[in-house]
């Protein structure tokens, strides 16, 4: 799986409509924007309710959030998306 997510100046700052894709954990369906750590944490802790997703796009916005994670500071003890939806 490859990492889709590339962090934005400003993104906190900028409206959610205004934001590209790549800055999103799920990019095609723009869910749960990765634009600064709480947000990185507030998609750790909502990963199990985004619905309309399948195993591979879960699977990608793990690799994402593990970026932005890195990025942010943020410390991600889950090694599998998995572990966010149990």
């Amino acid at each position: 799986m490859h990492i889709t997510w590339k962090p934005v100046r400003d993104g906190a700052d900028s409206h959610r409509a205004t934001l590209p894709d790549s800055v999103f954990a799920f990019p095609k369906e723009r869910k749960e924007p990765l634009t600064d750590a709480a947000h990185v944490r507030s998609a750790i802790a909502r990963f199990g309710e985004v619905r309309g997703v399948n195993d591979a796009e879960r699977a990608e916005a793990f690799e994402n959030i593990k970026a932005a994670a890195g990025y942010f500071g943020v410390t991600l003890r889950a090694t599998s998306w998995h572990d966010l939806v149990a």
